[in-house]
């Protein structure tokens, strides 16, 4: 029987993840956490065979745990939306053995578990053809101004208290904003932080 840990911040992601493993004959999930450092606890406490790991949680990261539980007998297997060369290169270095998309059908992640235990690794695709593509930034494209604009974001400032700390308006704030979202290519404020520590970029 193969004994899984699953971490992930979504409570019914969570669920449905450890309902969907248990129903296989050889898989039993003998953990869930919530965060990374539940997760780093648990695999120490359990030693299962598997921790299946997302990278977006509170507290620690999957990559913060995976980097802590290097050389334990536990496989680490990553399982996340999110397809970066940065996130896959430290995934590597940290000694996962996988490293899956959440857009997966639940077939591949248990085959990937499988693949994993018979001592070999399993990545996405999709990340090999980001690895030789030039779809990811390697460089900061942020200038000084901007770097410090997202650096007051990071820490918790609204657009007002930044816009002050800086002697900026209201609206040019916004705008380093928007063009800080453009530059590096995200969304939203969460993803532009993320991909800045990813990346180590803050000073």
């Amino acid at each position: 029987m193969i004994q899984i840990v699953i971490a992930e911040d979504q409570g019914m992601m969570l669920g449905a993840l450890g309902s969907l493993l248990n129903m296989e004959d050889d898989f039993e999930v003998i953990g869930m956490a919530q965060n990374g450092e539940e997760a780093v606890d648990l695999v120490q406490e359990l030693n299962p065979d598997i921790c299946i790991m997302d990278i977006e949680m509170p507290l620690k990261t999957g990559l913060d745990a995976a980097e802590e539980l290097k050389g334990s007998p536990c496989k680490i297997i990553i399982l996340t939306t999110f397809a970066r060369t940065g996130y896959f290169e430290r995934a590597r270095k940290a000694g996962v053995r996988g490293y899956l998309l959440k857009d997966s059908p639940i077939e591949e992640l248990a085959d990937a578990i499988r693949i994993v235990m018979e001592g070999r690794r399993i990545f996405a695709p999709e990340l090999v053809d980001i690895m030789y593509g030039d779809d990811d930034i390697t460089e900061n494209p942020l200038t000084e101004r901007e770097s410090e604009v997202l650096r007051l974001v990071s820490k918790g400032k609204t657009t007002k208290e930044i816009a002050g700390e800086l002697f900026l308006s209201h609206g040019t704030v916004r705008n380093y904003i928007s063009t800080i979202l453009d530059k590096l290519n995200v969304s939203n404020r969460i993803e532009a932080i993320s991909r800045f520590k990813e990346k180590g970029w803050f000073k």
